[in-house]
């Protein structure tokens, strides 16, 4: 590797949850590490957890809905880096009202645009750098939803994080030849800020047998720090808890 063997990871949905441990165990593991999100309060604030550990971090302001500025973000981020090794997407939203009974074009509309346009935007922005370093990874963060369709998540979710994993197969497809590759990560429950937009809020105790965010950071610096001839093509991870298994009457509703 090149720059002084440096090595650059772009983390979207940084702000919060799988995005923010996954900053947090790449920097431990001595990549630099650029956050993106929609708030710049919480990027600033992951930025100094991991400097005050002595990590190497910055924030950019970043919609991934809007493709000019996903492209802007990447131009950025190589005049200042000179590459970008790691793209993880871990950019995502969920709504309320996601039954058929109660679902409106509008936040259909809007979950595409962010679960789906977003990643799509983001891998074609590092994807001529990354081809010019005949090296590169990338990591979408998409769902247990992704695999398995329930009703919990709600059509526009599972859709779009099965659009995900179709995505990155893709990737794969086309651009191993170039020496890059992408994995679909595909989580079960975790405890993130997410869950407070369920229309039934899962309780402190049913979140405490979920999967924790510090998880899936684990698991993306370990795809991260295996060596580019490997390619993990898709994880699918749950809590041992699995309430998809179980049934239990709170995801029945």
């Amino acid at each position: 590797m090149t720059n002084g063997g440096k090595r650059v990871a772009w983390i979207t949905g940084g702000g919060s949850g799988i995005g923010e441990a996954g900053a947090e165990a790449l920097a431990a593991d001595g990549w630099t590490v650029v956050v993106s999100g929609r708030r710049r309060d919480a990027l600033d604030t992951v930025v100094e957890k991991i400097e005050n550990t002595g990590g190497a971090a910055e924030a950019v302001a970043l919609d991934v809905s809007v493709a000019a500025d996903v492209e802007k973000t990447a131009e950025q981020i190589l005049a200042r880096h000179g590459r970008i090794d790691l793209l993880v997407n871990s950019a995502g939203i969920n709504l309320p009202k996601r039954r058929w009974a109660d679902m409106e074009l509008d936040g259909w509309n809007k979950l595409v645009e962010i679960n789906l346009n977003g990643v799509l935007y983001c891998m074609r922005a590092v994807l001529p750098a990354m081809r010019a370093q005949k090296d590169g990874l990338i990591i979408n963060v998409s769902s247990w939803a992704g695999r398995h369709v329930s009703k919990m998540p709600g059509p526009a979710y599972t859709t779009t994080k099965h659009a995900v994993l179709a995505l990155t197969h893709s990737f794969n497809m086309d651009e191993c030849v170039n020496g890059l590759r992408a994995c679909c990560l595909m989580p079960g429950e975790v405890a993130t800020p997410i869950l407070k937009l369920r229309p039934v809020v899962p309780s402190e105790e049913e979140q405490a047998r979920m999967l924790q965010p510090e998880d899936l950071g684990r698991t993306i610096a370990f795809v991260a720090g295996l060596p580019p001839r490997v390619c993990i093509n898709e994880i699918l991870i749950s809590p041992t808890w699995n309430r998809g298994f179980i049934q239990t009457p709170s995801n029945r509703d």
